[in-house]
């Protein structure tokens, strides 16, 4: 199976990250929570919204990017931000890559959007004047067209 990382920094919403837990065990990603979380992980909200996937997840809690970055090492990190000029479709994607995502109400801080193990920053194309996606949506758009672009390995 081909394996993906995706990161979450900082989130804040629990249905969020709900959904993304999904998201990773119905494409075998692994999910990355980077400290601190908006919310307990024992949160209603988050359980309800991952329904009974937690178990199929790989959910790793990091305590702060540094350290996620070095749980991946070799990874390329590609950064999602509305500020990006490339689009997330336009890259040749691998085996190991990591898609990182900001929290919700800001997006990445520069800091992070721009850090050493950033290999590009990307973005979702949207029509003009609209301020950004559903953290959850935007990982799932992104996730799969990396997963598609090898080969859906794994999938059925």
């Amino acid at each position: 199976m081909a394996h993906l990382h995706i990161i979450f920094d900082n989130p804040v919403i629990p249905p969020n990250t709900g959904n993304a837990i999904r998201l990773s065990a119905g494409t075998g990603a692994t999910l990355h929570l980077v400290e601190p979380l908006g919310f307990s992980l024992d949160e209603k909200h988050l359980r309800r919204a991952g329904l009974d996937y937690h178990d199929l997840a790989e959910v790793v809690i990091h305590s702060n990017l540094n350290a996620c970055f070095a749980a991946l090492p070799g990874s390329r990190v590609f950064a999602f931000t509305t500020k990006a000029t490339s689009f997330y479709h336009e890259v040749s994607y691998r085996e190991g890559d990591a898609l990182l995502f900001g929290t919700e109400p800001t997006g990445l801080p520069e800091a992070h959007a721009f850090h050493p193990r950033v290999t590009d920053r990307l973005r979702i194309p949207m029509l003009p004047g609209r301020r950004s996606m559903n953290l959850a949506n935007s990982a799932a758009v992104a996730t799969y067209e990396a997963w598609r672009q090898l080969g859906f390995v794994g999938g059925m």
